[in-house]
């Protein structure tokens, strides 16, 4: 522990005991908000991890439904039923405050259907394909929301943690130093004053 580089003056000395009193008070804070960021920060990791594994596994359906419809279907054919997109998607942003950290929440809306394209002229595979890739979207984007979420309150916790701890190993034990340094020479001080005392005492009783 190093002390700070101060007078050792009384004014100095209340002046550090109010800043020991705040860093006490801050460090407090500072650790009851990272234990209720790393709390929420949990709960949604869980969460998003559950929706990702689901979302994988319908994905891989979703993939395997469209390569045997491409594996069914002539490649012009294929590519003229997917030239012209069928549905419009509006994604509203809008934010909430978590703990004092700004997550992203989206809606999603989609109008329109994603078989826009002649039904006699593709199979029953393509239609499956694109029902559930559209049927995904929504999923994709709630879970895109929540990652970026814990991206951000990841970052918030590692600046909190950095706080807490500057002031627990550093800010405190310096203060704390410096207020003990301080006492000690305003003893030193006193008893140096009132050895003196006593000796003028000394000096003036004798004559």
């Amino acid at each position: 522990m190093a002390k700070l580089n101060v007078n050792p003056n009384r004014m100095e000395l209340s002046r550090l005991k109010k800043r020991l009193v705040t860093a006490k008070r801050g460090h407090k804070l500072l650790k009851d908000k990272q234990d209720a960021l790393i709390k929420a920060f949990l709960e949604r990791a869980r969460e998003a991890r559950t929706l990702r594994e689901d979302l994988e596994k319908e994905l891989m359906n979703c993939y395997k439904s469209f390569l045997l419809a491409r594996a069914q279907t002539l490649p012009a054919m294929l590519e003229q039923a997917l030239m012209i997109p069928g549905t419009t998607c509006n994604l509203h942003v809008s934010s909430k405050n978590v703990m004092s950290v700004i997550v992203p929440e989206y809606q999603f809306e989609q109008e329109g259907s994603a078989l826009n394209y002649g039904l006699a002229s593709s199979l029953g595979s393509l239609d499956v394909a694109l029902e559930s890739f559209t049927k995904l979207m929504p999923k994709l984007i709630t879970l895109a929301a929540k990652e970026k979420a814990i991206k951000l309150m990841a970052t918030e916790i590692e600046k909190t943690r950095r706080r807490v701890n500057a002031l627990e190993h550093v800010m405190i034990p310096n203060f704390i130093e410096t207020i003990k340094y301080i006492t000690m020479k305003l003893d030193e001080q006193e008893r140096s004053t009132l050895s003196r005392l006593m000796k003028i005492k000394e000096i003036v009783r004798s004559h």
